[in-house]
């Protein structure tokens, strides 16, 4: 690659190789880092180089995709860390201009860096040292330019965008979104109801009022076009590819929020969170501005998606806002400032509420202000905020589509869940059921019918109970009728078209006491006709047959049956290889349900069925899953519960044929590389599961074959490092699974795993996310039990690398061990808990075993662990009340 190229060409496509050659490709080996910093360096001098003379415009988009590309693939997966403030300040100085790239009416400058703004202390651990203030450059200016008016087509063909594009605005002075004038629209042409800010239906001061009420949005048609048609698809292609640099700016920007710490990125949350504009000044640039003004559906739904994750966890941050009426100071407090981001948040976000068209987009707004709602601190700020939220979503509850509804009740769920008890949120659940929604009169196309939600099944309607109730009636709030009426509501009466695909899948579950209840020939015609739909063309139908053949597979009265598993499994693999990412998306979750029957059928006194069902299709199956593990997560995550299943199912007639050697190789890559992968929380859970159910099945090799201490460095990684700590806590119920002292293998890799689990345990509360901490417990408890079990089965020779550690870090596992026998094992997603007198035992099974070891002469080790062990029993008998020496030490 050479900037110096003459040929444009020649240059976008050395920077397309350059980009692919960063792509990560699961089991191959990634770019090695000399080469990453250089692609890197390449990428970040492409964006940060004007356009040359000798390049046109499109030719120069494409450039700038590939280099954003180039950059994102680094980022992606953790790969690149940007450890360097200029570094990460420099790349975000690119995406900011970029994020604007051909936004009409915007033009702005941008320096070369980005510098973070230094923050006050806030998560009491890892203070964040100050650094060089934001220049002020760092918030660039809006320079109008007059735009000739352009020609909006209904959707872009690349882009596969609802024709629900609007013209935003340019932000003015105030900071308000000003509506062009021009050709009136009514509120009914967008689908948009006009909607009441607050209980008396008036804006407040810093309200937003519905733009149909004194302004018009402006959608040019092609009449007033002053281009000619070659022109218009000259102008069209052209906006086509600016939005696809703006898309790739900001999926890029999401790569980046993702591999940088939460407080590192709050440093720069000024240069893209908008704050409340001082009177007569401009308004600065800001991930609102793409929300309220960008043309394209899609870039709008990205630029909502970056504010989601930026917001996401950002409790702690903005737990310091505060507002205040004191404008006399000479200086702007930071608790004030991030209050008034805060504000101006809640008011752009409602105002693209109510002016978004397209229902993809609008379920991000809903989204974004969920998780704006969840963390705002609302108990240290002003009243009306979530008045005006809950007042503007209401009517969303009947929108017509799914997505949409679903993300309105999560919102108005966000809004009862903050900071209880706040007084507002008393007050708005004492409303009426009626109250915001709107004239029922006035339903528009957008909505489903007005009352829908308000029909009851039985007895008196939601309506009488909820509206004519006195204040102080035992009877539930509205928004309780509302949710339980949703629950109860029969399919079609709220069923929309964006849903109808599942219909046949979720409303009407197949029962296992349905279908027993009918005579022998109408079971076997019903069984027929979902094998035989499962050939259809119609993919919402295929779809829904696989879901519903992954439910039959688990009743009771066709589970046992080989040859009806035997023709589902078939029709599930056919499935699996459908064009549909639904298709095989529902195709895998039934693969899951067929081999959880297998594992449930292992447990039955009588053999047969795993003497008739067929290798061969074992085999297929396997085959089918690995290559399912390298879908899409909605595909993967039930592939690897599938693998794990099927290995565990595989006995030991099977395992000894030359056949399967290759496959179960194969099949234990597969899970290991989606154990390390950076993939989706509920892949990875169910692949440390899959791999717990892989050490269940004692005909496997672990222990002697190669992969085993794959398998093991897999799992102790992701117990110390895992951001997610349910993973975390699943990698160390895998870890003590195995029952024989020979399955962890050497002395070396015993070792390993004992040292990663007092490291996880040590770990246990690190973590820049408040919402795992509720798991640090849970965590700690399975680790106990997984160091206690791997103490009931060591060797003489495991003995010193035990002491070694339990001399460094010994005080801090026994008073974790201690708790953890105190407490009893609490609940958490590894099965039931155990009891005291449960716990209680592990330990005295363990210090039983180890006073059986026959230690050679002189050997402290196996004295100090005994030691160790009987020290944390003392402790909790002592704890415990009882009075005299402990049962089972004495004759130690």
């Amino acid at each position: 690659f050479d900037l110096a190229q003459s040929d444009p060409e020649v240059r976008r496509v050395a920077v397309h190789c350059m980009a692919n050659l960063c792509l990560s490709v699961p089991g191959q080996p990634y770019l090695e880092e000399p080469y990453q910093n250089i692609c890197f360096q390449a990428f970040l001098t492409i964006l940060q180089s004007p356009k040359s003379s000798d390049m046109d415009d499109i030719t120069f988009c494409m450039l700038l995709q590939n280099a954003l590309k180039g950059i994102q693939s680094l980022l992606n997966g953790g790969r690149m860390k940007l450890t360097q403030t200029d570094e990460l300040g420099a790349l975000l100085a690119v995406l900011k201009k970029f994020m604007f790239h051909g936004l009409p009416g915007l033009n702005i400058e941008m320096p070369t860096v980005l510098y973070p703004t230094p923050l006050p202390q806030y998560d009491g651990r890892t203070p964040i040292k100050p650094q060089q203030s934001e220049s002020s450059a760092s918030r660039p200016t809006l320079k109008k330019s007059k735009v000739k008016p352009k020609k909006i087509q209904q959707g872009e063909e690349e882009e596969k965008e609802s024709s629900g594009e609007i013209e935003a605005a340019s932000v003015t002075g105030t900071g308000r979104v000003n509506l062009h004038e021009g050709n009136t629209w009514s509120p009914s042409s967008l689908g948009v109801q006009s909607l009441p800010l607050d209980g008396s239906g008036a804006a407040g001061k810093d309200g937003v009022s519905s733009p149909f009420s004194s302004s018009s949005w402006k959608r040019v048609s092609s009449s007033e076009s002053d281009y000619s048609d070659a022109e218009g698809g000259m102008q069209s292609k052209m906006r086509s590819y600016q939005a696809k640099v703006r898309q790739g700016a900001l999926v890029c920007f999401l790569s980046t929020i993702k591999s940088i710490e939460k407080k590192v990125l709050y440093g720069y949350w000024s240069a893209f969170i908008p704050d409340t504009p001082e009177l007569g000044s401009p308004q600065s640039v800001s991930l609102m501005t793409l929300t309220l003004k960008d043309p394209s559906p899609k870039t709008r739904a990205c630029a909502l998606q970056v504010l989601s994750a930026i917001l996401e966890g950002s409790k702690q941050f903005l737990s310091v806002a505060e507002d205040t009426s004191d404008h006399r100071r000479a200086f702007t407090p930071f608790s004030v400032m991030i209050a008034s981001s805060i504000r101006e948040l809640h008011r752009c976000l409602l105002l693209a509420l109510v002016a978004e068209s397209s229902s993809q987009t609008l379920t991000q707004i809903i989204k974004c202000l969920a998780n704006l709602v969840s963390n705002a601190p609302y108990n240290r700020l002003k009243l009306s905020l979530l008045t005006k939220v809950w007042n503007q979503i209401k009517p969303y509850i009947r929108h017509k589509d799914v997505n949409v509804r679903v993300s309105s009740l999560t919102l108005l769920g966000a809004i009862v869940s903050t900071h209880a008890p706040l007084p507002e949120v008393q007050l708005l659940l004492q409303q009426p059921c009626s109250s915001g929604l709107g004239n029922s009169n006035s339903a528009t196309p957008h909505l489903s019918p007005p009352d829908w939600w308000k029909k009851a099944p039985a007895g008196p309607s939601v309506e009488e109970t909820s509206v004519s109730s006195p204040k102080g009636s035992s009877e539930p709030c509205w928004l309780i009728r509302l949710c339980i009426s949703i629950v109860v509501l029969p399919k079609e009466d709220s069923c929309s078209g964006s849903d109808a695909g599942s219909a046949a899948g979720s409303a009407y579950e197949p029962s296992p006491m349905r279908l027993e209840a009918l005579q022998n020939d109408r079971q076997i015609l019903c069984i027929t006709v979902l094998l035989g739909l499962n050939d259809s063309k119609n993919r919402l139908v295929k779809a829904a047959t696989s879901r519903a053949l992954g439910v039959y597979v688990l009743f009771p009265c066709l589970r046992q049956d080989v040859v009806f598993v035997a023709d589902t499994a078939n029709a599930i693999l056919m499935s699996l290889e459908d064009k549909s990412l639904n298709v095989r998306a529902k195709a895998a979750w039934s693969l899951g349900n067929l081999t959880d029957t297998l594992i449930v059928n292992m447990e039955t006194p009588d053999p047969s069925f795993q003497e008739e069902f067929s290798g061969l299709l074992l085999l297929k199956m396997l085959r089918s899953a690995i290559e399912a593990s390298k879908d899409k997560d909605k595909v993967k995550s039930n592939a690897v519960r599938a693998l794990g299943n099927l290995l565990h199912f595989l006995q030991p007639s099977h395992i000894e044929k030359p056949t399967f050697a290759e496959i179960i190789e194969e099949s234990i890559q597969a899970l290991i590389s989606t154990v390390l992968t950076e993939a989706a929380m509920k892949v990875r859970w169910n692949a440390c599961y899959a791999m717990g159910n892989v050490f269940t099945n004692p005909a496997l090799p672990l222990g002697t074959a190669p992969w085993t201490s794959q398998a093991y460095s897999a799992l102790t990684l992701v117990v110390t490092s895992c951001k997610n700590f349910k993973v975390r806590i699943r990698s160390a119920a895998a870890l003590s699974v195995p029952g024989k002292r020979e399955q962890y293998g050497s002395v070396e890799q015993y070792a390993r795993i004992w040292n990663a689990l007092v490291t996880a345990l040590q770990k246990s509360e690190d973590t820049i996310d408040f919402l795992e901490f509720k798991y640090c417990a849970s965590l700690r408890t399975q680790i106990c039990q997984a160091l206690i079990h791997l103490l009931s089965l060591a060797s003489a020779s495991d003995l010193p690398c035990i002491k070694e550690i339990l001399e460094l870090n010994g005080n801090m596992v026994q008073s974790y061990i201690v708790q953890f026998l105190k407490s009893g094992a609490e609940g958490d997603d590894t099965g039931a808990p155990h009891s005291p007198q449960e716990t209680d035992q592990m330990v005295r099974m363990a210090l039983k075993h180890m006073g059986s070891i026959q230690a050679p002469a002189g050997d402290t080790a196996r004295r100090t662990i005994m030691g160790f062990l009987e020290e944390i029993l003392a402790i909790c008998f002592e704890s415990s009340g009882s009075q005299g020496a402990l049962p089972g030490l004495t004759n130690q």
